[in-house]
C-alpha cells in the first residue's frame, strides 16, 4: 500500500488496562468461531469474542445451503470436479479434495447438533445450485444459515468452558519482538478496551461485503479480521477475488436481500427487461452457470438494454412447491408488492463472498505463529477465482474444526503464564480537525461499486486507489475511541489491498473481470500475495 499503514489503531500500555488470560481466544462467532470452539478439549479455557450478537454474522443469513456428497449415486469425484471447475484453475486441488470429502461428516454433525434440514422421503431433500453437476445442496428451506446457526450456537451454550464476549470490538492482533501472535486488544461495550493474552488465537471474523454499496452481507461484514491480520504481520492472498452473487433484490431506495440462486437450481429463468431469456447468448448451463459467469451476463444485459436491473422469473413453477421451498424470498418480495407466484422480481448483483485473505494452511495456520484463521477471512485454496455455490458453510465447518483442534493442541502444550509481555503503543499526536466519518464511509462503498465492481479497468482502478489514498492520509493516522472509526480504518485498508491486487492482476478470470484484459491469461495463473512493506507474487 502506498500510505503508510499503522501498526495499532489505538494507544495502549499494560499498565493502563484489564488483562485476561485464556488458553484459547476465537474472533468471530459465525459458523467457522463456533465450530473451533466446539473441536477444542474441554480441559482448555476458551474465549469467542463477536463484535455484536452471535445471531449477526453472514453464516446467520446464508440462504441456500451447505454442499455435500450424501446421495448414493453423487461421487466425491464429481463435487471436487465442479470446485475445481467454478475456481478456473487457481483452486488448490489438495485442499478441494479434503475439504469435499469432509462434507458428510460435518453435515452429520450438524444434524447431531439439531440442524433439521429440509426432507423428501425418508431422506435429505437435496437441491441444486449454479456450478453443480448434481443436486447435493442440503438445505432448511432459504433460511439454511439461521437453521444451522442456531443448532450451533445451542450447542456451544452447553460448554461450560467456552465464554462468549458479544458487543466487543477487537482493534488489533497483539505482536511480541519476535512476531509471535500473543492475543489482542479488545473493546468491550459499556466496558472499554482490555488487552486479552492467548497461548493460541483463531481468527474467524468473515468477509468485507460493506466496503461496496451493494451487498448480500450484514453490517459487521467491514473486513477487520483482514486488516487485523495485515498489520500483524500476515500474509494476504488473492485479494482482487470478490464475488457478487447475480440475483439481489432490486428495489430502489430499499435495503439489498438476497435472492439464492438454490431458486434458479429449482428452474427459474433470467429474463431482461424485453422479456428475453438472455442466458442462452452467455453460457449453455444457462442460470445454472457459476456465479462468475451469471453476475458478467447480467452487467452486460443492463448495459445493453440500458436498464438498471433484470428479472428472475417463476411463474412458471408450481406455485405451492416455491412458497413452500422459499417462504423467506416470498415474504420479503410481498412486502414490495411483487408475488412471485404471478410477477416478475427485480435482480442485480452485489458484493457476496470475500474469496481472498489470510493465507492458511489445510490446519488453519497463518504464516503469523499463534495466529490461525478459518472461514471466509481466509484464502485457504478452496475456492480459487470463483466460490462454487454453498461450499461456504461446508469450508468454515471444515477449517473451523482444524484449526480449533489443533490450535488447542498447540496450546495444551504451553505452561500458563500470567505475565503481560511489553507490548505497547504510544498515542498519536492529536488530530483537531473533525472528520464527518458516515459521510466517508458511504463514500468509500459508493466508490468501490462504481469503480471496482463486476468490471474493472486500469483507470477507474487507478483514479480509486488515489483517492483512498487521500483519505487514508488523514483517516489512518488518527486513534479513534468507537468502532465506527476503527471500521472505518479497516475498511480503507481492505479496500487499498484489493485494488492493488486487481491493478496488478491483468486478465480477466473468475470473479476478477478486466474489460482492458478480457481474456484469461495462462501466465496469470499465480496468486497475489501482500504483507506488510511486501508485494509478492506466487
Amino acid at each position: 500500500m502506498p500510505t503508510k499503514t499503522p501498526r495499532y489503531l489505538a494507544a495502549f500500555h499494560p499498565k493502563h488496562l484489564p488483562h485476561y488470560f485464556v488458553d484459547v481466544l476465537i474472533i468471530g462467532g459465525g459458523l467457522a468461531g463456533l465450530r473451533a470452539a466446539i473441536e477444542i478439549d474441554p480441559s482448555l479455557r476458551i474465549l469467542v469474542i463477536t463484535k455484536d450478537k452471535l445471531q449477526q454474522s453472514s453464516s446467520n443469513y446464508a440462504q441456500g445451503g451447505i454442499a455435500g456428497v450424501v446421495d448414493p449415486e453423487d461421487r466425491f469425484e464429481d463435487h471436487i470436479a465442479d470446485t475445481l471447475r467454478a475456481g478456473c484453475d487457481m483452486c488448490d486441488k489438495d485442499i478441494v479434495e479434503m475439504v469435499v470429502r469432509e462434507a458428510p461428516q460435518r453435515i452429520d454433525e450438524l444434524i447431531q447438533w439439531g440442524a433439521d434440514f429440509d426432507q423428501e422421503a425418508g431422506g435429505l431433500d437435496l437441491g441444486r445450485e449454479g456450478g453443480h453437476s448434481r443436486h447435493r445442496i442440503v438445505h432448511a428451506s432459504d433460511a439454511t444459515g439461521k437453521e444451522i446457526m442456531a443448532a450451533v450456537i445451542n450447542w456451544t451454550h452447553r460448554l461450560s468452558h467456552v465464554e462468549i464476549w458479544e458487543n466487543t470490538f477487537t482493534l488489533d492482533a497483539l505482536t511480541d519482538d519476535e512476531g509471535r501472535c500473543r492475543g489482542v486488544i479488545a473493546s468491550k461495550l459499556g466496558v472499554g478496551p482490555a488487552l486479552v493474552w492467548a497461548k493460541q488465537t483463531i481468527l474467524c471474523t468473515g468477509g468485507a461485503g460493506q466496503i461496496y454499496r451493494e451487498t448480500s452481507n450484514p453490517e459487521v461484514a467491514t473486513g477487520d479480521g483482514l486488516a487485523v491480520a495485515f498489520r500483524a504481520g500476515a500474509v494476504l492472498r488473492d485479494m482482487e477475488f470478490m464475488q457478487f452473487h447475480p440475483t439481489m433484490l432490486y428495489v430502489a431506495g430499499s435495503n439489498r436481500t438476497l435472492i439464492t440462486e438454490a431458486i434458479r437450481g429449482e428452474g427459474a429463468h433470467l429474463l431482461d427487461c424485453n422479456g428475453h431469456r438472455f442466458m442462452c447468448d452467455f453460457d449453455n448451463r444457462l442460470e445454472l452457470a457459476p456465479r462468475d459467469v451469471v453476475s458478467h451476463a447480467i452487467v452486460a444485459q443492463m448495459d445493453s438494454t440500458r436498464h438498471s436491473c433484470v428479472y428472475l422469473d417463476v411463474t412458471h413453477l408450481d406455485t405451492v412447491r416455491t412458497k413452500q421451498r422459499f417462504p423467506g424470498i416470498a415474504n420479503t418480495c410481498a412486502k414490495f408488492g411483487i408475488d412471485i407466484a404471478t410477477d416478475l422480481i427485480p435482480v442485480r448483483p452485489g458484493a457476496h463472498y470475500f474469496i481472498g485473505g489470510a493465507t492458511v494452511n489445510p490446519s488453519g495456520q497463518t504464516t503469523v505463529p499463534g495466529l490461525w484463521a478459518a472461514g471466509e477471512v481466509t484464502s485457504s485454496g478452496l475456492h480459487g477465482a470463483n466460490r462454487l455455490a454453498s461450499n461456504s458453510l461446508l469450508e468454515g465447518m471444515v477449517f473451523g474444526a482444524h484449526a480449533g483442534r489443533l490450535a488447542g493442541l498447540a496450546a495444551a502444550k504451553m505452561p500458563d503464564d500470567f505475565l503481560a509481555p511489553e507490548i505497547s503503543n504510544p498515542t498519536a499526536p492529536l488530530q483537531t480537525e473533525p472528520l464527518d466519518l458516515t459521510d466517508i464511509r458511504n463514500s468509500l462503498k459508493s466508490l468501490m461499486w462504481r469503480k471496482v465492481g463486476v468490471r474493472r479497468e486500469h483507470d477507474r482502478l487507478a483514479d480509486a486507489a488515489e483517492t483512498i489514498d487521500g483519505w487514508c492520509k488523514y483517516v489512518l493516522p488518527r486513534q479513534f475511541s468507537s468502532p465506527e472509526g476503527w471500521e472505518l480504518q479497516n475498511m480503507l485498508t481492505v479496500a487499498r489491498l484489493m485494488i492493488d491486487a486487481a491493478l496488478t492482476r491483468e486478465e480477466t478470470r473468475g470473479v476478477h473481470q478486466r474489460s482492458d484484459y478480457p481474456q484469461a491469461n495462462p501466465d496469470w495463473r499465480r496468486h497475489l500475495s501482500f504483507c506488510r512493506g511486501v508485494h509478492a507474487e506466487s
